[in-house]
């Protein structure tokens, strides 16, 4: 697939101009869709949205973000990523934000969301998996109608479960999840061992494997223009120094770009 415009016309042999395709096949324009993670909540130095730490669009060198990696290949994409994702997001929210996208007509689409329909109040207010799916399948299917030519990376839903183990026993941490502002499903009373706690934090990482399971199919139903990422935003293994210390929660600056590391797709060739 080529992608980006045409390059400059050279000279052939003939003496006439002869059009040229980018060598590097990169996109030229991209969006990320998505929720906080995306949104770079907490990156930066206060506890804000900080796009320019994104581990999509980020402009900022240090994370090495997609933005920054397409760049170095195809220096057509500058200026033109922008970051639709919005903190609180949930998959009930994507199809707005495809809707935004396709307005925008970029050749890349990277897609993060669903934790929020995880982290609910109560177990039992978690998004069901059937509307789960429901709600990832409209926002694919208005990008794959409206972008018929651009590709999509589905990205897979952090692991929290390990994410409660890491942080358990930092005082720090545990203070600031028992306020119960912070992924209360999972974790609230983060230092309960009784079982009753940890049954719901199983439920809780059982659903984010359901809605994994999910956006897996769902990118293979899209057709050969997405990319699932694999799992590998799953199976990132985020240490307490990788997350901000306002929440413990969402990647700083260094936990962006290990996230951007992993679920980067390379030479686009999809």
């Amino acid at each position: 697939m080529a992608c980006g415009e045409a390059g400059k016309a050279t000279p052939g042999s003939s003496g006439k101009p002869e059009p040229t395709r980018p060598a590097t096949g990169y996109p030229a324009s991209m969006v990320a869709l998505g929720d906080s993670i995306t949104a770079g909540l907490g990156a930066c130095l206060a506890y804000v949205a900080c796009t320019r730490n994104s581990w999509s669009t980020g402009d900022n060198e240090a994370i090495q973000s997609h933005y920054q990696r397409i760049l170095e290949k195809n220096d057509a994409i500058k200026r033109h990523a922008d970051n639709l994702a919005v903190p609180g997001a949930e998959a009930d929210a994507l199809d707005d934000q495809a809707r935004r996208a396709v307005a925008r007509k970029p050749q890349y689409v990277t897609v993060l969301i669903g934790a929020n329909d995880a982290c609910a109040g109560r177990v039992q207010d978690m998004t069901p998996v059937a509307a789960f799916r429901e709600e990832v399948d409209k926002g694919l299917a208005r990008l794959k109608k409206g972008l018929p030519k651009s590709r999509v990376l589905v990205v897979s839903i952090p692991d929290l479960y390990r994410l409660w183990q890491v942080g358990r026993e930092n005082e720090k941490a545990a203070e600031i999840w028992s306020r119960g502002r912070i992924c209360p499903s999972m974790l609230a009373e983060p230092t309960s061992t009784a079982a009753a706690d940890q049954e719901r934090r199983e439920s809780v990482r059982d659903r984010i494997d359901d809605y994994n399971t999910q956006l897996r199919q769902a990118c293979r139903a899209y057709g050969e223009r997405c990319r699932w990422d694999g799992g590998a935003a799953h199976r990132v293994r985020f240490e307490l120094g990788q997350l901000n210390q306002f929440d413990y929660f969402h990647p700083n600056a260094e936990g962006q770009k290990k996230l951007a590391d992993v679920v980067y797709p390379g030479r686009f060739t999809w």
